[in-house]
């Protein structure tokens, strides 16, 4: 592996931990800055808001910044919110961390994408991009779980000190090991890059990316709590949970890909979105019984991220068929549709927790997510009356099981 390729795994393994580390040490950060848990729980929707603002918007803007410089400065200020956060000496200096952190974490996929595919031989653009990508695998299997247990022995503050410390190591990977003659196109003009907002079935599939995710959020967001005062886990055993969790996300990652390449993506999402809403139902049901809910949580790891490769390749299908030449900038706005989602399903179970109680954030999350699979259901419909896309979706099999095929 080129060091610059790892410098990037690393950077991605950073930015992975400190998204969803929160998750873990929600009850923590209320009891020591004194706020509820609904509060805290808007530190995960403001940190995706600023995902999902910061990566069209910015990437946009920074278009023409060499892209070494752009990667060196984006680590830098991933770096800084997280020294932010460790410092911050009130839940309203953490936030403007988060949204610190969170406007890095917008523009570095899009720009990393770029660099690690400008480190190998072309025919090894997407094992490259993959790579990467395996940071923020990584960080759901050991990141996550290890921050949370250091921040329930030592206090959330060093957690985000240790993140801290990865991003000052990925920043001085890049600076070293990165290429400054890195090449990447002429960003295209904001109006033609806008269009990708206006195609309706463009928009059908971000919303099926932003409910699908959203419902999962919902619950996802206030694990720690349910399982703390519902499951009746003490607070140190939510790590191995986590754990747990981030090692059944790794497995589903890989599973839910494999389904998308043999039976197309709409197949896949179809499964794996009624597969989550039955999960979540479920574990109303399952929060009270410690080796129900353990059960429970390793289930839903297989399925809660497993539909991004099929939403991802969905996405850029459906650019190519009705704007051509923006699958790219077709691309990162699913991410921000992730982000959005992510952002409302937690502010969403905040308002659930406050005024319903926890344990109604895992069937209202289902509930959401089954209106993702009726979008899915009807994106398949229009599909299937429309000749040309039916040839598009035969030809990315086709293409996915010779790669396959190859691989093997």
């Amino acid at each position: 592996m080129p060091l610059a390729l790892l410098a990037l795994t690393i950077s991605a393994f950073a930015i992975g931990t400190t998204e969803f580390v929160i998750v873990g040490l929600i009850p923590t950060i209320a009891e020591n800055l004194h706020v509820s848990l609904p509060s805290a729980g808007l530190l995960v929707s403001l940190y995706a808001l600023a995902v999902a603002v910061g990566a069209p918007v910015l990437t946009a803007l920074t278009g023409k910044v060499p892209r070494k410089t752009l990667l060196v400065a984006l680590m830098a200020l991933f770096a800084l919110g997280n020294l932010v956060a460790w410092w911050a000496p009130s839940y309203e200096t953490l936030i403007a961390a988060r949204v610190l952190t969170g406007l890095a974490h917008g523009v570095f996929f899009s720009v990393g994408s770029i660099i690690a595919t400008n480190l190998v031989p072309k025919e090894k653009a997407a094992s490259a991009i993959a790579t990467m990508f395996s940071g923020m695998t990584v960080a759901f299997v050991t990141g996550i779980p290890l921050g949370t247990i250091v921040g329930q022995h030592f206090g959330w503050r060093a957690t985000f000190l240790i993140v801290a410390g990865f991003g000052l190591v990925a920043l001085a990977g890049s600076l070293w090991f990165v290429p400054k003659n890195i090449r990447h196109d002429a960003p295209q003009p904001l109006l033609k890059q806008a269009r990708v907002l206006v195609q309706p079935r463009l928009l059908l599939v971000y919303a099926m990316t932003a409910v699908g995710y959203g419902g999962s959020l919902v619950a996802f967001t206030y694990l720690a709590p349910i399982l703390e005062q519902i499951s009746g886990f003490s607070a140190s055993f939510v790590g191995v949970v986590l754990l747990v969790y981030g090692i059944s996300v790794a497995v589903g990652n890989v599973w839910g890909g494999k389904l998308a390449d043999k039976r197309g993506p709409v197949f896949a999402l179809k499964v794996i979105f009624g597969l989550l809403a039955v999960v979540l139902l479920v574990l109303t049901f399952t929060a009270p019984s410690k080796p129900l809910v353990l059960l429970t949580v390793l289930a839903w790891g297989a399925v809660a991220f497993g539909n991004v490769p099929a939403l991802q390749v969905y996405v850029v299908m459906q650019a190519e068929r009705f704007a051509p030449g923006s699958a790219n900038v077709a691309s990162g706005l699913n991410i921000a549709a992730f982000n959005l989602g992510v952002a409302g399903g937690s502010a969403a179970g905040g308002q659930i927790v406050a005024h319903l109680g926890l344990i109604n954030t895992p069937w209202i999350g289902a509930v959401i997510v089954a209106v993702a699979l009726a979008l899915t259901v009807l994106s398949g419909w229009l599909d299937r009356r429309d000749p040309l896309a039916r040839q598009s979706q035969s030809e990315s099999q086709s293409l996915s099981g010779t790669a396959a095929a190859g691989s093997q």
